[in-house]
């Protein structure tokens, strides 16, 4: 078989090339092996986000005798209950990448796909020469192999929304942004959670002083285990987990340490490029682009940012790119944004502070432990930091855990994208009362050090051509 352009993989990445691909040529095929449907929607971020929402709404109870509503002791969870509606909310969010093979008929192939070299690939014995091929393979859950002898009782994303019910002990082992959201939402529908990683911090956050206010929220919740790596033993139908000085008898293990890249046995040897000790290629962030070949490597599989809006930006990028008449050095990047939605929720825009460079830098907080709107919602906790060049007032990143993050970090990626400064932001008009006071809060903090932020915080007027008002 000979075209112009093979996709491989229909996930997220795959599915956003396509499209870009789509532009250019009819004569492609779509190759995907296992289910057609994206990591995010079948066992990711969508049916996770319908866990937590259901995990929240039960552990409101708690604080409803604050708000002078009585009779939460007789609210319960029905674990079952909550799991399938979990994934009957999947399975709507699935239907349409598992359409796409019926849409497009014999362009659609299931099956492994292999690279033979730079425009050659096999797919189940049938050997495709391409143009131009895009790799978006996708990544799966690593589960060590010593922990798989214990079966069903070790857990991944992949397999946790599959079960009917959920034991009443868990380990949750990883504590980044995937095990601190399921481990609270577990524990939040009532489960006994412990929580254990060979590293001292949580959720991915940078900051040491985000880390130090978010630490004991999380704990209030969650027995947290951190600094050594977890031991597991068979303790006679359960499992016993040991790490940093604790241990705890378990019925189930949740794996959450990591995702690896789906690209062993794909043949990028045959490339002809150096790989790394990992087995990767060199690929420009621009274009995606493997070497000055024309092969792209995206989404998951190239452990740049594995996050979904990244995948699809990365899609839209080699689809660009491996056009016949493409040229440039490629598309630029958006400000890195990342968001977990623990709660208070975690977020980073731009890089983290330890990439940024002390002596440039300037920092301003915002303490959220006594904000006014957050108290009246009872959800009062959590720190903002925002860090700006001094010199110029030109902010550059931000990190938090707060309240209603994840609006908050898109306000400041949109400033970091558009290169605006503290003035700049300071001048924005903020409501009252809202949580966004606390941003404003950091902002003058961060004012204090950096230049041009002095004064007032509305601009000058200027005329505007009326003479009755100017």
């Amino acid at each position: 078989m000979k075209v112009d352009t093979v996709i491989v993989g229909a996930g997220t990445a795959g599915l956003s090339a396509l499209r870009e691909v789509r532009r250019y040529t009819d004569d492609f095929v779509l190759v995907n092996d296992g289910g057609w449907g994206t990591t995010c929607a079948a066992v990711g971020c969508m049916p996770s986000k319908a866990l937590i929402e259901a995990a929240n709404a039960f552990h409101r109870r708690n604080g409803f005798d604050a708000f002078g509503i009585r009779g939460a002791e007789e609210l319960r969870v029905d674990i079952p209950a909550v799991l399938a509606r979990v994934r009957e909310m999947r399975d709507g969010f699935v239907k349409g990448p598992e359409a796409v093979p019926e849409k497009l008929g014999k362009r659609a192939i299931s099956g492994r796909a292999r690279l033979l070299g730079p425009g050659r690939l096999d797919v189940g014995g049938i050997e495709i020469e391409a143009r131009a091929i895009i790799l978006a393979p996708g990544s799966r859950p690593v589960v060590p192999a010593p922990w798989r002898d214990f079966g069903e009782r070790i857990l991944t994303t992949d397999s946790l929304f599959e079960q009917a019910d959920l034991p009443r002990r868990i380990a949750v082992i990883g504590m980044g942004a995937l095990g601190i959201e399921i481990a609270q939402a577990l524990a939040r529908l009532g489960l006994e959670v412990t929580g254990f990683d060979a590293a001292r911090g949580l959720a991915g956050i940078d900051d040491s002083a985000v880390l130090a206010a978010f630490r004991p929220l999380i704990e209030a919740e969650i027995a947290l285990h951190l600094g050594a790596p977890a031991e597991l033993e068979d303790a006679g139908g359960t499992i016993r987990v040991t790490g940093a000085g604790g241990s705890v008898t378990v019925d189930a293990v949740l794996a959450a340490v990591g995702r690896r890249p789906n690209i062993d046995d794909l043949g990028l040897e045959t490339l002809g490029v150096p790989l790394d000790d990992k087995g990767m290629p060199g690929i420009d962030p621009g274009t995606l682009r493997i070497g000055d070949l024309q092969v792209f490597l995206i989404g998951d599989a190239n452990g740049y940012r594995p996050i979904l809006h990244e995948a699809a930006d990365e899609g839209h990028i080699a689809g660009r790119m491996s056009a016949p008449d493409a040229t440039g050095t490629g598309l630029c990047r958006r400000t890195p944004l990342s968001i977990v939605f623990s709660s208070p929720q975690v977020a980073r825009v731009g890089p983290p502070l330890s990439e940024l460079g002390e002596t440039r830098i300037a920092s301003g907080s915002a303490d959220f432990s006594a904000q006014p709107r957050a108290r009246m919602a009872q959800t009062s906790a959590g720190l903002l930091r925002i860090h700006a060049e001094r010199d110029s007032g030109r902010l550059l990143a931000a990190e938090m855990s707060v309240p209603a993050a994840e609006h908050l970090a898109h306000l400041l990626a949109l400033a970091v994208e558009r290169e605006m400064t503290v003035a700049d932001m300071l001048a924005m008009p903020f409501y009252h009362p809202v949580l966004e006071e606390g941003l404003r809060n950091a902002l003058r903090d961060l004012a204090k050090d950096v230049a041009g932020a002095g004064g007032s915080d509305l601009s000058d007027c200027r005329a505007i051509g009326h003479d009755a008002l100017d």
